[in-house]
């Protein structure tokens, strides 16, 4: 039974991962943006402490790259506790996760992103976990199958998901604190970049600087990527100097366009204005036609391209703004003429 936890919690991270890892903030006091759920995080911890007792248990929602995982360490590391981390697609069984609960600590920090894709079976045994801090057991089958409990550490669940509306009620009732994280405005991002850049030791120039975070797309997770890239790029092609001239070379080469939207983005868009006339479309029906996954889509593309204004929900399906086609340099259409959901 010891080495199920270690198949399940704290994989071994990827190149890019150690490199994202290192970069992160690691107390609160050096997190940037994100103002009011800092505010009131800073309390929880604050109680917590006062009272000498565990966080209670934590769900951080939003798009993906805002930092949920990012706010999972800074929560262990400012109660000074072990994280285990862990996804809900990884625990396939009740008993991949009393692997983990038993062998939590008190006042761990238990981590499961994406906890929205827990099975049924599995948030049954997380509930009296978190609840009652105990792990009810059946022994043996049959008639003579037993129940028993066991009692659990006092722990903490930070629990991390892209799709609120799929955590089931029950489990997103046991959470003492939900928080939603929001796209990064242009100050915070360009303080993130500027702080990333100096812990790569990369020289840069305040519009260089200004210009990947503008492209990022109000998230660490892009504006980290794209300054790595760029970085490259300044190494090969410029002596190392990211500029600003070097920053738009190197994103225009990615392209990525003024306003932070990639490939997929403008295929998204294009698909919809020119082969459905705009819209409304449905989510399946881009999604087949671009060769993507619907749930790419709707939680990686959508977010950004709803934030920019670039596109609407209806109940008919997906329909392309006025903003869009001017972005991309097409005539706006008479919306009266647009045909319906196909």
């Amino acid at each position: 039974m010891s080495d199920q936890p270690n198949r399940l919690v704290n994989p071994e991270p990827r190149p890019d991962d150690r490199v994202d890892q290192a970069l992160r903030p690691r107390h609160l006091a050096e997190l940037i943006g994100q103002d009011q759920v800092k505010e009131n995080l800073s309390i929880l911890i604050d109680a917590a402490r006062h009272r000498q007792e565990p966080l209670d248990h934590v769900l951080f929602y939003g798009p993906p790259g805002l930092g949920k995982t990012t706010l999972a360490h800074v929560l262990a590391n400012e109660m000074g506790v072990n994280i285990k981390i862990t996804a809900g697609p990884a625990i396939e069984r009740a008993g991949d996760l009393a692997a983990i609960l038993t062998n939590l600590r008190a006042g761990d920090v238990l981590f499961i992103d994406e906890i929205h894709r827990l099975g049924r079976a599995v948030e049954e045994v997380l509930y009296p976990a978190m609840e009652d801090f105990s792990l009810d057991i059946v022994i043996g089958k049959g008639p003579s199958a037993r129940s028993i409990r066991l009692k659990l550490p006092r722990f903490t669940v930070i629990g991390a998901t892209t799709r609120l509306a799929l955590v089931t009620a029950p489990l997103r009732a046991r959470f003492g604190a939900v928080y939603r994280l929001d796209f990064y405005d242009q100050k915070a991002m360009v303080e993130i970049v500027r702080r990333a850049a100096g812990m790569l030791n990369v020289e840069t120039e305040p519009p260089g600087i200004d210009e990947i975070a503008r492209r990022a797309r109000g998230t660490p997770r892009v504006g980290l990527r794209l300054l790595r890239r760029v970085r490259d790029f300044a190494q090969v092609r410029a002596e190392g100097r990211i500029t600003r001239d070097v920053a738009t070379e190197a994103l225009n080469l990615l392209n990525v366009d003024p306003l932070g939207l990639d490939e997929v983005d403008r295929r998204v868009l294009l698909t919809v204005i020119e082969k459905y006339s705009g819209g409304p479309v449905g989510l399946n029906t881009i999604a087949a036609s671009i060769s993507e996954e619907p749930d790419t889509i709707m939680d990686v593309v959508e977010p950004y391209l709803l934030q920019l204004g670039f596109l609407d929900r209806t109940p008919q399906g997906r329909v392309a703004t006025q903003h869009a086609y001017e972005h991309l340099g097409f005539q706006y259409a008479n919306r009266e003429q647009q045909p319906k959901l196909l």
